[in-house]
């Protein structure tokens, strides 16, 4: 029976181990804008973009960042990331996340289309300056 169950307390911690290390494990970094892509970011315009808080039913806080893409190019968009970067007082970045705001669920954006977009975030740092972040493009793929 002691060998049972020492066997039992070798493997569960193995396994926590495995699981541990496997948690602590950097995501791996997604690749930059290509060169087509970077060429292309001018031509997709952010408009009419604010930020609202309110409370959840949950009585957590979420921020909402939301407004308009607009493609003024040539080209069928299938997908466009950002990089919402919130910075605290001292100018230091408390939250880099980056989120879609087109992706095929939502639809791609035709030449010269509009499409309206919004970003929740309820796990902003208590340190966050309240002022909107930073917003990059991050990624951008064509249909």
């Amino acid at each position: 029976m002691a060998i049972v169950i020492g066997l039992m307390l070798v493997l569960g911690l193995g396994g926590f181990l495995l699981l541990d290390r496997a948690a602590k494990k950097e995501p791996p970094v997604p690749p930059p804008l290509t060169g087509a892509a970077r060429a292309y970011a001018r031509n997709l315009k952010l408009t009419n973009v604010e930020m609202k808080a309110h409370e959840s039913y949950l009585k957590q806080s979420v921020v909402e960042i939301q407004g308009n893409i607009q493609n003024v190019g040539d080209r069928m968009v299938k997908t466009v990331e950002i990089n919402c970067i919130f910075y605290d007082a001292y100018g230091q970045v408390v939250l880099r996340e980056r989120v879609p705001i087109v992706s095929p669920k939502i639809g791609a954006v035709a030449p010269e289309q509009i499409k309206r977009f919004r970003l929740p975030f309820d796990n902003i740092p208590e340190g966050w300056n309240q002022v909107m972040p930073q917003l990059v493009m991050a990624a951008i793929e064509f249909q």
